[in-house]
């Protein structure tokens, strides 16, 4: 699996990129188009780098002199066929599933980190969804408000802000979570008010007599654990080519039944169970946040470890 990098550059220093990108077992496909590039003015250069070796290649080529008037862009074939794509994977420790390519992470969670009127549909209408789950006391309205919910892009973003200490990131993460979840908590009540007032849910409702559905306002040791591992398999599906486990995490994690349960509590002037689902929906964030970077954590150093142990041997062969 390899990682196609275009990058538009400067001419007094396109050959230096062109020479960094020949130096490496793991790049292949480069190819230097001079002066073909209007916008910005200057040469057009393509290769494909082994997605193990593609933060490493890039961090390198952001030490030239390409930006300000250059750029470097990067996405990932769908299909790579071809002798020179299994010599530049072979020449590159690790394996392309355990690769993460930081760039990409980061340019993923700022794209879904954003605080759009988007966002706040989403994060409205699964508080909306669950609390018509609670009511009806119906997991599977409760699972399909885990899903709609767009929460983990901003906890994700948050986790990367951390690790990388991303100031930008960290601030549009957190104001996506701190103005996302009140807005979606006030528009799930008052929705729930006009549901009393037209008669669809009734006067007086016992949140404790759930059978199915009350563990959404009850943390128990098992909440922060259920996080935790929830929060690392998320990291995980967004740092590696396994996005689809994704859907299994968010069906995993009480955050947006929790907030929606906060929002019918206080409807019905429940302070416990405000309470109980406040703190559920606290637990959640900071436990999925701490998971995240643990995760990110340990990826980099492996990755480097890995790094470190190839550099070493291909010194060895020399």
């Amino acid at each position: 699996m390899l990682i196609h990098l275009r990058i538009v550059a400067p001419e007094h220093c396109s050959n230096d990129v062109v020479e960094l990108l020949e130096q490496s077992d793991s790049v292949t496909n480069v190819v230097h188009l001079r002066g073909v590039a209007a916008k910005p003015k200057g040469d057009l250069i393509l290769s494909d780098v082994a997605r193990e070796d593609a933060s490493a290649v890039i961090s390198r080529l952001r030490e030239l002199p390409i930006e300000p008037h250059g750029s470097i862009a990067v996405d990932e074939p769908d299909a790579e066929i071809g002798e020179p794509f299994v010599r530049a994977e072979h020449a590159a420790a690790g394996l392309p599933s355990d690769a993460v390519v930081w760039e990409m992470v980061r340019a993923r969670t700022s794209e879904d980190s954003e605080l759009s009127l988007s966002f706040l549909s989403f994060m409205a209408l699964a508080m909306m969804i669950a609390a018509a789950g609670i009511f009806l006391d119906e997991p599977i309205l409760i699972v399909g408000a885990m899903i709609v919910g767009p929460e983990f892009g901003p906890l994700a973003g948050v986790s990367v802000a951390l690790v990388q200490r991303r100031g930008e990131l960290a601030a549009r993460s957190l104001k996506a979570l701190l103005v996302g979840f009140p807005v979606g908590i006030v528009l799930t009540l008052a929705v729930t008010e006009i549901w009393k007032l037209i008669g669809l849910v009734p006067d007086s409702f016992d949140l404790e007599k759930r059978v199915l559905t009350e563990f959404i306002a009850n943390p128990d040791w098992w909440s922060p654990v259920v996080a935790f591992l929830a929060g690392a398999a998320g990291v995980l599906s967004l740092t590696s080519a396994k996005s689809g486990a994704l859907i299994g995490v968010l069906v995993s994690v009480t955050t947006i039944p929790a907030a929606a349960n906060i929002a019918v509590a206080a409807t019905y002037r429940d302070w416990d169970q405000v309470g109980g689902a406040a703190l559920q929906l606290i637990v959640n964030l900071t436990t999925i946040i701490l998971a995240g970077v643990i995760t990110l954590l340990v990826q980099r150093e492996v990755q480097r470890a890995m790094r470190r142990r190839d550099e070493r041997r291909r010194t060895i062969a020399t």
